[in-house]
């Protein structure tokens, strides 16, 4: 249940509502997010296109755009080099889109998770210039990858770098001052990089690509078109909505839904999905894990096949394609994190051993001469050995058969059961591979950092990390996290952040219209959280496939009757209730009436059901 904090951030929400003829509550949601002033709630209600900033603020825009000019006027092939998930893909075809409008001799790659690892190497270098390729321009990569770029330039060929990621860097001492490395690129779009001044440098490197083809001068048209994809990647590689990452995903969201672009419009065609409904949930849990799925499982090739593809009858069975690959990879998923589980809680020397481990551990053992049983058997005593325990502050989870593509998923999905910073680990071609997810209160990459002697390579920030080292580390790597950890019992508790204590009794349908003026909700901008304390349950049933859905009749303490609804872990509510009001709880689910106080926080919600409207809560947490 977590420990829960009401908001308490002060303005004069009557002079805002008056001003911007909105209510006091949504005044004090808006200033709960952090936005303040007269120019930034302007912004935050009715920013449009106009308030984009202008491209040529970012550092090195000018000196890219007179390359890549100079590249087309002589008629010099370009290559397009993205990175394999949703924010590379989509950066990829914005910039293939646009430099073939402007008459570019321009094609692309992406390279392979598995074969290639991330961003360039010198294998995607030495082939485009076999090619004959005389400009390469990065996108989501290409900062940290000075020594491909120099190769590149020792084999001819000229390098504009685009990309949104920190700068490698390096301290003269503990403390001391950092020394940026930038790769010896024609030109570096990054806003992150030293020296930057652009207002806002929270963007992905689909916008980034965006404002590359704004400052190339691409047809109006098309820039609007391209709108699209950089919205998604925007919702898809998780950046905060905040600023004019807010404007583009409203203002994208707007034309997806109305799209006529054949991929996309496939794409939400085989996930079953109301295009003129469509929202950033959407995109950040339907749509977009099809989109990185081909980039995990095999090939992004496919991903961006489809966003290039112009016939609507072609789009159609590959987007059917990626979404098959799409439900492999959930339930893949499903089977790492119950792997991940049984580790933690030790139970898995009593169970069935071909249960725990995927086919290839028994594929291994035959072909070295060893028994099924012998091999699987031993894989479980080193996966047991170098992996945490639950009381581990910092769980390191060794799952060598899990697709490493896979191991940041596991790790978020632990972190989020265990409310603790968690890594996964799997085998690699070489040493072992993995990604990690942090909690609030530890910074994972500074950690990491303080270890980094071991690691063949790692890099990423506060809640995120990828790392590689010899399997034979992995035993000190846990020993020397929780022994550096500081973290206490109290950190590992969640905290639940309330907007407003809210009555039930004070939501309409008009209060729910308003808070859609809030849209498009996630990372930066999350859903309001309103609470009520004692709301009392009189009677529920469970329903769904997997039973993960409990419906409530409750009332206000003056007798108002309300509908709730609770999606997720229902046996964990069911239990909460039972161990709370023993056998009164019984009465709950069957049939008889029954009155069991019960403080939660919800979001408010129109149901819509065979022509009936109905209001409804949803609760997100209780107490």
């Amino acid at each position: 249940m977590g420990n829960w904090f009401v908001a308490a951030k002060k303005a004069d929400f009557n002079k805002i509502a008056q001003e911007f003829h909105i209510s006091p509550v949504l005044a004090r949601l808006i200033r709960n997010r952090d936005v303040c002033g007269e120019e930034d709630i302007r912004k935050y209600l009715y920013g449009s296109l106009e308030d984009l900033y202008a491209p040529e603020l970012l550092k090195g825009m000018d000196r890219a755009v007179a390359v890549i000019r100079d590249a087309i006027g002589e008629n010099k092939k370009i290559r397009v080099i993205g990175d394999y998930d949703i924010d590379g893909v989509c950066a990829t075809y914005i910039l293939v889109r646009s430099f073939r409008s402007l008459g570019a001799k321009a094609d692309m790659a992406i390279p392979h998770r598995i074969r290639d690892g991330y961003g360039l190497n010198d294998h995607l270098i030495r082939q485009a210039a076999e090619d004959g390729i005389e400009l390469i321009v990065t996108c989501d990569n290409g900062i940290a990858a000075a020594s491909q770029i120099e190769l590149a330039n020792g084999l001819g060929m000229q390098v504009v770098v685009t990309d949104h990621h920190e700068v490698p860097f390096t301290e003269s001492a503990p403390g001391g001052e950092k020394a940026y490395h930038l790769p010896p690129a024609e030109a570096v779009i990054d806003p992150k990089q030293p020296g930057e001044t652009y207002p806002f440098p929270g963007i992905c490197g689909a916008v980034v690509a965006y404002k590359l083809a704004q400052a190339l001068g691409t047809d109006k048209a098309l820039l609007d078109a391209l709108l699209e994809p950089a919205a998604f990647a925007t919702v898809g590689d998780v950046m905060e909505l905040k600023d004019e990452n807010r404007i583009i995903v409203r203002e994208g969201l707007k034309r997806m839904r109305r799209t006529s672009h054949p991929g996309l419009r496939a794409l939400i065609e085989v996930n079953g999905l109301d295009r003129e409904k469509l929202d950033a949930y959407h995109i950040g849990f339907i749509l977009g894990p099809c989109v990185n799925a081909s980039g995990r499982l095999e090939s992004a090739a496919l991903s961006l096949k489809l966003w290039l593809e112009e016939d609507d009858k072609k789009a159609v069975p590959m987007a059917a394609e990626l979404k098959s690959l799409n439900d492999s990879r959930k339930e893949m998923t499903e089977a790492g994190v119950k792997q991940a589980v049984r580790l933690l809680e030790r139970e898995t020397a009593d169970r069935g051993q071909e249960e725990n481990l995927p086919e290839k551990a028994a594929a291994d053992g035959g072909a070295t001469g060893t028994s099924d049983t012998e091999s699987t058997a031993r894989q479980k005593k080193e996966q047991t050995a170098l992996s945490s325990d639950r009381e581990d502050k910092v769980l390191l989870l060794y799952l060598p058969d899990c697709h490493e593509s896979l191991a940041g998923i596991i790790a978020g999905r632990i972190r989020e059961r265990y409310h603790k910073p968690t890594i996964v680990l799997t085998d690699g071609e070489e040493g072992v591979k993995g990604s990690g997810r942090s909690i609030e209160g530890y910074d994972m990459f500074a950690e990491l950092s303080a270890c980094k002697d071991l690691f063949d390579k790692f890099g990423g920030h506060k809640m995120a990390a990828g790392l590689s080292l010899s399997r034979e580390k992995l035993g000190e790597l846990r020993r020397r996290l929780n022994e550096n950890c500081v973290l206490t019992k109290e950190d590992f508790v969640p905290k639940v952040h309330i907007d407003i204590a809210l009555p039930l009794s004070y939501v309409s349908e008009e209060f729910i219209r308003e808070l859609e003026r809030l849209a498009p909700f996630g990372t930066g901008n999350q859903k309001p959280v309103f609470a009520q304390k004692d709301i009392l349950l009189r009677s529920g049933r469970i329903f769904g496939k997997n039973r993960n859905v409990a419906k409530f009749d409750a009332a206000d303490q003056e007798g108002r009757f309300f509908t709730l609804v609770y999606f997720g872990d229902v046996e964990g509510l069911v239990k909460f209730l039972s161990e709370k009001y023993g056998r009164e709880a019984d009465r709950l689910f069957s049939g008889a009436a029954a009155n069991l106080p019960l403080t939660i926080t919800y979001y408010p919600n129109i149901n819509e059901f065979r022509g009936k409207r109905e209001l409804e809560f949803v609760i997100t947490n209780y107490c």
